[in-house]
């Protein structure tokens, strides 16, 4: 049971990852800011990396892996995007609205 929390943690924090970090892949820095497509292609290379995880831990803790049908990717993928939503909030919509109030915190008064 520890394992099933421990993937869904794991889960949570590399759904999160592309939209917090401006590092390709996570390791190579850019002069410029990453695109939305190049996130979202980081955001599938996790869903997949995660879902690698988990079939191995699927394998030690059972032994075998057991056949899915599409609706189980179609289920993982949808909870996948949800985890996300924090991340993406934060790049998109919050980043902005934090620097406004902080450049009117920071404001003198005339």
């Amino acid at each position: 049971m520890v394992y099933v929390w421990l993937l869904i943690g794991l889960a949570i924090i590399a759904a999160n990852l592309p939209w917090l970090s401006e590092r390709r892949f996570f390791l190579f820095r850019t002069e410029k800011n990453k695109s939305g497509a190049f996130r979202f292609l980081e955001w599938s290379v996790m869903y997949v990396v995660v879902g690698l995880i988990g079939f191995g831990l699927e394998k030690r803790l059972t032994g075998e892996i057991y056949s899915q049908d599409w609706v189980f990717y179609t289920v993982t993928l949808a909870l996948f995007l949800v985890f996300a939503l924090p991340g993406f909030i934060y790049r998109y919509d919050l980043r902005k609205l934090l620097k406004t109030q902080r450049r009117h915190l920071h404001k003198k008064p005339t």
